[in-house]
């Protein structure tokens, strides 16, 4: 089906607006699972799997993770919220803050059934780059996937908060004052490895 098929069908096309833009090769992009259950793992991992990642561990909840990552780098980690005895909010607070995380600047994308405001809110005080809603597309993970890798947010460190900045908008209004008291700490994640179109 062709993109002016999919748009006419009202099923907006597979991989979404970035299709029309440059694909990326995931391949060399190394993923981290963290969810407990197994087909939400199983969902996941296929997805990756045609989009072209072939490096993917799991973890059943976020204490498992952390154990991995003693020994596994992932560039982009994908967990849930609820789960025992580590559910995600508190691990990627952990990953962000810990001063024994052996890595705090990895892309974290919260993938959750529970999409009210206030968890949104806390998945993002948390320093989750990305929050994705269950069920899950095969568009939309590759979308969220996308924009963690093409676009490079800082980090910045605050009182309370370590994690992407959370300005998405490069711009602002002088109409808008400024609430910061003290500008953040910014700090820049190392460069990924270069991805091929």
């Amino acid at each position: 089906m062709n993109d002016t098929a999919w748009h006419n069908s009202g099923r907006g096309h597979p991989a979404g607006p970035a299709s029309r833009q440059t694909m990326l090769n995931l391949q060399g992009v190394r993923f981290l699972l963290v969810d407990e259950n197994r087909y939400m793992r199983n969902l996941l991992r296929g997805i990756l799997a045609a989009c072209g990642s072939k490096d993917v561990q799991e973890a059943n909840d976020g204490a498992d993770a952390f154990k991995i990552l003693r020994t596994y780098q992932p560039s982009i980690i994908l967990t849930d919220n609820r789960m025992s005895p580590l559910d995600g909010v508190e691990f990627t607070r952990m990953l962000r803050t810990s001063p024994d995380s052996p890595c705090p600047l990895t892309p974290v994308i919260m993938v959750a059934a529970g999409t009210e405001l206030h968890n949104v809110i806390a998945a993002r005080d948390a320093g989750v780059h990305e929050f994705l809603a269950k069920p899950v597309s095969a568009h939309s993970l590759y979308s969220r996937i996308h924009r963690v890798l093409t676009t490079q947010r800082a980090f910045v460190k605050a009182p309370g908060y370590f994690g992407p900045c959370r300005r998405r908008h490069a711009t602002r209004s002088s109409s808008i004052p400024e609430r910061r008291l003290t500008p953040p700490e910014v700090h820049h994640p190392p460069a990924e490895q270069t991805l091929s179109a």
